[in-house]
C-alpha cells in the first residue's frame, strides 16, 4: 500500500511481493496474493486514468489549435497531425467526397510513404470510409486486408497494400446532415483499438469537422467578401465614368444651346472621344469635320447608317469609326461619325448617343431658328419671282441681312410632290434650303429652291435623292441655272417650271432632271436659248478635233446623215473612199462615245450640225453690230428663228418646234 500511494513502478511492487511469499507461512499467502491481485487492479486503474488525462489534455491542445485562423491546407494538415501523434499511429489522412465525380480524393495525409498522395481518387462504394459514413461512428479493423466483415475495392485495398497498413479507423466528418469527408488514421502493424482510442477518434472528428467547416465558410465569406469589393471598386469606377459622362454631355449640349456652330461642337466631341468626328447629312454629304475619320466603302457607310437610324444605335464601321445617328423624334436628321482614339468599351456606346443627342440639339435649335426666319427669306424668294427687275440693289442687301449671297452662282430647282405629304415636303424644304444656305418658295402647289450651286443637274439629283426617301409618294424635281444675277431669278425659275413639266409630259413622273439634261429639249424650254451651248455639249469634241487638226469629221457627219446612214453614198458625195469614210466615223465613236448612233442621241447630234451650220452662216452674213448688248441678259445672235418660236411655245409644242428646226 506504501508503494502504491508512492507511485512505484509495478515491477518494484510485484518484486516485494515476491520476496513476501518466500517469508509468509502457506496460510498468510492466499492474503498475500488476494493483495497483490488489488494492488495490480489499482495501478492499472491509475494508468489508464493517467492516459486517459494525457488523451484529453492532447485533445483539448487539439480544440485549441484548431480554433486558430488557418486556410484549409494548413487546417487540414494540422488535423492529421494530431490525430497521429494523439493515437501513436503510423498515418492518418483525410479524404472528401466528390459528388459530382462520383468518388473520394485524398486531400492531405501525414506519415504516408507514396501511394497516398494529396489528389489520389479512390472510390467511395466500399472500405471502412463508406461504412463510417453510413453508421455515423467510427469504425475499424485490426487488419483490414485480412478482415472480411465488409466490402473491399481493389483500388483501395491495392494503396492499402501499397502502404503497407495493417490496422485502421475512420471516423466520419460530418457537419449537420452532410457528410462530407472521412478522417483515418492507420498503423503498418496489426492492432486492436481500446474504447478509448475509438472515443477519442470520434471526439477528433467530430471538432475536425467543425473546424473545416467553419474555415470553408470563412473562405467562402472570404471569397464573397473579396468579390463584392471589386464590385463596390468597378461600381465606384462606373460611376466616376458616368459622372464624367454626364458632364461632357452637359458641356456639349450647354455648347449647342449656347448657339455654337456645327464645327465647334464636332471639335469638342473629337476632344472628348481624343480621336477625330465629323457629320453628315442623310444624302452623305459633309457638314463640318474635325479630324480626319478613315473613309468607309460607300456600301458599307450607307448600310451602317440605314442600321444604325433603323436600330438608333450606333453601328460600328471596318475602319474603326463608329456611326451614329442624331435623331429628333421619330426623324433621323444626319449621322455622326467618331473614329475614337482608342477601342470603345460597352459604355462608350451611351457615350456616343449622348454626343448625338448634343447635335441633334443644335440641328433642332438651327432649324428653329430658320423657323423663325423662314417668313422673310420665303418673302425675299417670293419678290424675286414677282418683281425681278425692281430694286436689284435692295434685293442684294436684303440678302446679306439674311446671310445670302444672290452674286454668286445659284440654280433653282423646282419639286412637286406626286400626292399627298405637301406638308412634311415644304418643312423639309425649309430645313434644306436653310443648311444649303438658299431660299425657299411655294408657288402654285410645287416647291421651289434657290440654291448656291453651278451645277443644276448635279442639284436636282440631291434634292431627289434626299426627298424622295422621307416620303411615301414620288417626287419629280426640274432644274436650271446657274445664274448670277438677281434679275435673272425669275427667268430660271420659269426654265425650271418648264422643265419639270417636259417630265410630266415625258411620263417620267417621280424622276429628276435639268435643262441640260434635257439636250434639245432644254434649249426650247430655256429663255435664253443657248444654242452654241447645246452644240458644243453634243458635237463640241468633234468641232474642236477639226480645229485642232484640220480634220473633216463634221464635214463627213453631215454628209453620212445625209445619205440615210450609208457610209459608201457618204463617200460618193465626199469623193473619197469608203474606207476613209469608215475610219472618220470609228474616230468620231472615239470622241462621242459608243451611243451617238443610238436614235435620241443621233437626233441631238443632227441638230446640233444644223444649229452649227446655220450659226455660220449667220455670222457670215450678218455680223452683230459693235454696240450690240452683251451679257447673259442678251439674246444669242447665232440662235436661229426657228428655235426661238420654238422656245415661245409651249413646253408640250417641242415635238412641233423640233419639225420647225429640221
Amino acid at each position: 500500500m506504501e508503494l502504491l500511494a508512492a507511485e512505484a513502478p509495478l515491477t518494484e511492487i510485484e518484486e516485494r511481493l515476491r520476496r513476501a511469499r518466500d517469508t509468509l507461512p502457506g496460510t498468510e499467502t492466499e492474503h498475500l496474493e488476494r493483495a497483490g491481485r488489488t494492488v495490480a487492479g489499482i495501478h492499472a486503474l491509475f494508468s489508464r486514468r493517467q492516459q486517459r488525462e494525457t488523451e484529453l489534455s492532447g485533445l483539448v491542445d487539439t480544440a485549441r489549435d484548431l480554433t486558430l485562423p488557418y486556410d484549409l491546407d494548413s487546417l487540414l494538415s494540422t488535423i492529421t497531425r494530431r490525430t497521429r501523434t494523439l493515437l501513436g499511429l503510423d498515418m492518418s489522412y483525410i479524404s472528401f467526397r466528390d459528388p459530382d465525380a462520383g468518388d473520394s480524393f485524398v486531400r492531405t495525409a501525414d506519415g504516408h510513404a507514396s501511394a497516398l498522395t494529396v489528389g489520389y481518387r479512390v472510390p467511395h462504394t466500399a472500405g471502412l470510409g463508406e461504412e463510417a459514413i453510413q453508421q455515423a461512428v467510427p469504425m475499424w479493423s485490426a487488419d483490414y486486408l485480412a478482415d472480411r466483415r465488409m466490402r473491399h475495392s481493389e483500388v483501395l485495398d491495392e494503396v492499402v497494400r501499397a502502404e503497407g497498413l495493417k490496422a485502421i479507423i475512420a471516423a466520419p466528418l460530418r457537419f449537420g446532415d452532410d457528410a462530407f469527408g472521412v478522417l483515418y488514421a492507420a498503423d503498418r502493424n496489426v492492432r486492436h483499438f481500446t474504447v478509448g482510442e475509438v472515443s477519442l477518434m470520434s471526439s477528433l472528428g467530430d471538432m475536425a469537422a467543425v473546424a473545416i467547416e467553419k474555415t470553408r465558410t470563412l473562405e467562402r465569406r472570404h471569397d464573397e467578401v473579396l468579390h463584392l469589393r471589386s464590385d463596390t471598386c468597378r461600381i465606384a469606377a462606373e460611376l466616376d465614368e458616368l459622372r464624367s459622362r454626364a458632364e461632357r454631355h452637359a458641356a456639349l449640349v450647354d455648347r449647342a444651346l449656347a448657339g455654337g456652330s456645327l464645327g465647334t461642337l464636332v471639335d469638342d466631341v473629337a476632344r472628348a472621344f481624343d480621336g477625330a468626328a465629323s457629320v453628315w447629312d442623310m444624302a452623305h454629304r459633309p457638314l463640318a469635320a474635325s479630324g480626319t475619320v478613315p473613309p468607309a466603302v460607300e456600301r458599307e457607310m450607307r448600310e451602317a447608317t440605314r442600321t444604325a437610324c433603323a436600330r438608333r444605335t450606333p453601328a460600328a464601321l471596318s475602319t474603326g469609326a463608329w456611326a451614329v445617328p442624331v435623331v429628333a423624334g421619330d426623324e433621323c436628321l444626319a449621322v455622326l461619325l467618331v473614329h475614337p482614339g482608342e477601342p470603345l468599351r460597352e459604355a462608350g456606346k451611351t457615350s456616343l448617343r449622348l454626343a448625338a443627342q448634343s447635335v441633334a440639339v443644335l440641328l433642332q435649335t438651327q432649324r428653329g431658328e430658320a423657323a423663325a426666319t423662314s417668313p422673310f427669306r420665303d418673302e425675299l424668294f417670293e419678290d424675286l419671282l414677282v418683281a425681278p427687275h425692281r430694286f436689284t440693289q435692295q434685293f442684294v442687301e436684303r440678302a446679306h441681312r439674311l446671310r445670302v449671297d444672290l452674286e454668286r452662282p445659284h440654280v433653282v430647282v423646282v419639286v412637286r410632290v406626286e400626292g399627298g405629304a405637301q406638308g412634311r415636303a415644304a418643312g423639309w424644304a425649309a430645313a434644306y434650303a436653310r443648311r444649303m444656305d438658299g431660299l425657299r418658295s411655294i408657288q402654285n402647289g410645287c416647291i421651289a429652291l434657290l440654291l448656291p450651286a453651278t451645277d443644276s443637274s448635279a442639284e436636282a439629283a440631291a434634292v431627289s435623292a434626299e426627298l424622295g426617301p422621307l416620303l411615301d409618294h414620288p417626287v419629280t424635281v426640274g432644274a436650271a441655272g446657274p445664274v448670277s444675277s438677281p434679275g435673272l431669278i425669275r427667268q430660271t425659275h420659269q426654265e425650271a417650271l418648264r422643265c419639270l413639266d417636259a417630265l410630266v409630259s415625258l411620263d417620267s413622273v417621280g424622276t429628276h432632271a435639268s435643262t441640260e439634261d434635257l439636250g434639245f429639249l432644254g434649249v426650247l424650254l430655256s429663255d435664253n436659248r443657248d444654242a452654241a451651248s447645246f452644240i458644243h455639249t453634243t458635237i463640241g469634241l468633234v468641232l474642236d478635233y477639226d480645229d485642232q487638226r484640220s480634220t473633216e469629221l463634221t464635214k463627213t457627219l453631215d454628209a453620212y446623215f445625209a445619205a440615210g446612214g450609208s457610209p459608201r453614198r457618204a463617200a460618193e458625195a465626199l469623193h473619197v473612199h469608203p474606207n476613209t469614210v469608215s475610219r472618220r466615223l470609228e474616230r468620231v465613236t472615239e470622241l462621242l462615245g459608243e451611243d451617238w448612233l443610238e436614235p435620241e442621241r443621233a437626233l441631238e447630234v443632227q441638230l446640233a450640225l444644223r444649229l452649227h451650220r446655220t450659226s455660220d452662216v449667220l455670222q457670215r452674213k450678218d455680223p452683230p453690230p459693235r454696240d450690240a448688248p452683251a451679257g447673259p441678259e442678251a439674246r444669242p445672235a447665232a440662235v436661229p428663228e426657228a428655235v426661238h418660236a420654238a422656245g415661245d411655245a409651249s413646253p408640250g409644242a417641242s415635238e412641233d418646234a423640233s419639225s420647225a428646226i429640221a
